[in-house]
């Protein structure tokens, strides 16, 4: 098959299990590399379904100018979506924001805002969303795309993401362990599973930090998981358990990721992948998880990857790396 277009070929990423990182016996985890998106993340999804159905029904026209505030992946999905077709894209970072990333959107042609002003609760998200208003009062046609507020959000990993997920599953799953930033995924994706598995146990993973979950503010460095306001779209009642977990925890875990499993992932995947080793250490009987690891690694090569880079934003004077000694039981250092 040709596709007429790089949006076609979003979607169908693989499932693969995660057996070298957890060898027990009893327990399976399967992990959906949504990195292998063609924008390199999860964020193509909701990036092509808002704006299709935003030009299918005309709330989105050729002089539509897009605005969105976003720590990279949901920007660099609509610049790749909106080359397409053709429309305008601003995009509100801060300076969290991976250098990589932001090398990325402004080859794809994305107007870049960098906002600076830390706001209320130590982060720059109420920042970017503040100068995402003033914007759409400044520019001719501009819209918000608003990724926390979208129904259309949780509807693409509703419709796309978590169908996909039933199609390849060959076996019933106990628990779905996600992180949260939006949290449109969680939500689309726990929604349409709960359908087939009526008992599904739907656990978030936040960063320590985040106040999603009203948890205290704290600085955060690492982009793409945790948010410093409450998304619209999450409906606490539909989470069953959160698990908090450090940027230190993730960082560790995204070496464990590519050193056990060949997978060179971002931070939120080291994140879920911490959540789920803790998650582990209350599981007694055959459990089988499913999570999705959101995007590529390359993208924190001088971040999460740079052992100067953790070692000063941590305040270590030592880094200590994952140590492979067995396949068959990871020993970490």
């Amino acid at each position: 098959m040709i596709h007429e277009s790089i949006i076609e070929c979003i979607g169908q990423t693989p499932l693969v299990y995660l057996d070298r990182l957890f060898p027990q016996e009893n327990i399976k985890v399967i992990a959906k590399l949504e990195l292998l998106n063609p924008g390199g993340s999860v964020k193509d999804r909701p990036a092509q379904f808002i704006l299709q159905k935003g030009l299918q029904d005309g709330v989105i026209h050729d002089q539509t100018h897009l605005i969105e505030s976003t720590s990279g992946n949901l920007g660099i999905a609509i610049a790749m979506v909106a080359k397409v077709y053709n429309l305008t894209f601003t995009c509100v970072v801060d300076p969290h924001i991976s250098p990589t990333n932001l090398k990325i959107l402004k080859l794809l042609g994305a107007n870049i805002e960098m906002v600076q002003e830390v706001d209320e609760q130590g982060g720059y998200l109420q920042s970017r969303i503040k100068r995402v208003r003033e914007l759409t009062q400044i520019l001719p046609h501009g819209f918000w795309l608003n990724q926390y507020a979208n129904e259309l959000n949780w509807k693409a990993h509703y419709y796309c993401t978590a169908n996909e997920i039933l199609q390849s599953l060959d076996r019933p799953i106990d628990c779905v362990v996600l992180g949260v930033s939006t949290t449109g995924t969680i939500m689309g994706v726990s929604r349409c599973l709960r359908q087939r598995f009526p008992h599904l146990r739907v656990v978030a993973v936040d960063s320590v930090g985040s106040v999603i979950f009203g948890g205290p503010a704290k600085p955060r460095h690492i982009p793409g998981i945790g948010a410093s306001r409450v998304p619209e779209l999450l409906k606490e009642t539909e989470i069953d358990e959160v698990i908090y977990v450090s940027e230190l925890e993730a960082v560790q875990a995204c070496r464990e990721l590519v050193t056990y499993e060949g997978i060179l992932a971002g931070g939120s995947s080291g994140s879920v992948i911490a959540a789920i080793r803790k998650l582990l250490s209350t599981v007694t009987s055959s459990y089988s998880i499913l999570t999705i690891l959101p995007d590529r690694g390359e993208r924190y090569l001088d971040m999460v990857y740079d052992d100067n880079w953790v070692k000063e934003k941590f305040n270590l004077t030592e880094l200590k790396l994952p140590v492979l000694t067995s396949a068959n039981s990871p020993i970490l250092s």
